[in-house]
């Protein structure tokens, strides 16, 4: 099982578009897909679920979402509990929540008590630091996943600190703009920052009876551009500007090492992806709830439009396959 996080510094990138599109195409290619919506705003779950349903999910005292989980380590009540999973469409979701910003003070807490000597106040802290993790591989041992993607908000705090210590590999959605690249180097260092920081933790973590504990590794698999059509706020003419800079950025802040200017931007080997606007067509597939390569005449798709449909699914299946290649992900051929 691989776990695969979609983060950048910069919200607005297209990041909760291309995990709902990636979780369809790893599904139809043979694998078993979890989903965690852990961004607070939880546009992933509006994404997945229809209104009735939603609705549903939180009408009860204890949401069906993913506070449920780590709602006795908010009231210092114990440890984690199991994450609620809903099924959509074959894919497994655990749903997200408006109120998981309360964790962020157990998380803010603990992050320094990681450091403890005394033996309570360590356990407490590494429970509370390693939840996420611990709660990502129940579930997806309660599943059998192949594949968990999560999706995140745009904060550099501790809640995506503790989701990206769980991640084998990071996917960075960009946009063609310069907050973007000015993301690359909040990303890079604070990634940086992150490894450094909790391996001093994790030293002190394996001398509590608490596992598994996330390696926190949070290899950068490379990157994703959103297309300058999408980006409707900014003159199209600007959209070569920036996308020629981000190879550069990239492996300034990423990699740290240098990128010539002469080489084109679409030969960066850490470009997984370049996606397309599909205009009118994602908003035919927000209306029958699926992804735009699943479209069919049925769904107003018709004429060229099908053609676009057919290219959107050999985009999104390149894509799926570049980052399964880079993780070990075995795909259906």
């Amino acid at each position: 099982m691989k776990t695969l996080v979609f983060f950048n510094n910069k919200g607005g990138v297209g990041k909760t578009t291309l995990v709902y599109h990636l979780a369809y195409m790893f599904r139809d290619l043979g694998c078993r897909v979890l989903v965690a919506d852990l961004d607070p705003q939880a546009n992933l779950t509006t994404l997945m679920v229809d209104e009735d349903r939603l609705e549903g999910l939180y009408a009860a005292e204890s949401p069906t979402s993913i506070l449920r989980a780590v709602q006795p380590l908010i009231n210092r009540e114990g440890d984690i509990a199991d994450a609620p999973i809903i099924e959509v469409n074959e894919i497994s979701l655990i749903p997200g929540d408006l109120a998981l910003h309360e964790f962020d003070d157990r998380l803010a807490d603990s992050w320094a008590r990681c450091l403890e000597d005394e033996p309570a106040e360590l356990n407490d802290a590494v429970r509370v630091q390693t939840a996420i993790h611990r709660i990502l591989l129940r579930a997806a041992a309660e599943v059998g996943a192949d594949v968990v993607l999560l999706d995140v908000g745009p904060s550099l705090g501790p809640l995506n600190r503790a989701v990206l210590l769980s991640a084998d590999g990071v996917v960075v959605p960009m946009a063609a703009d310069l907050f973007s690249l000015r993301g690359l180097a909040n990303l890079g260092r604070t990634l940086r920052d992150w490894r450094r920081s909790w391996g001093e933790r994790q030293r002190k973590a394996e001398d509590t009876p608490i596992r598994p504990i996330p390696l926190g590794e949070m290899k950068v698999l490379g990157y994703v551009t959103l297309p300058h059509a999408v980006r409707d706020s900014r003159p199209v003419k600007a959209y070569p500007r920036w996308t020629h800079r981000i190879p550069a950025e990239y492996h300034k802040h990423i990699l740290r090492e240098s990128w010539p200017d002469t080489i084109p931007a679409d030969r960066d080997p850490h470009l997984l992806a370049t996606t397309r606007n599909y205009l009118t067509l994602m908003a035919l597939a927000q209306d029958a709830r699926k992804p735009v390569f699943a479209l069919k005449p049925a769904d107003g798709a018709i004429g060229t439009q099908m053609s676009r449909v057919l290219d959107a699914r050999k985009d999104f299946e390149g894509l799926a396959r570049r980052i399964a290649d880079k993780v070990g992900i075995p795909l259906a051929r």
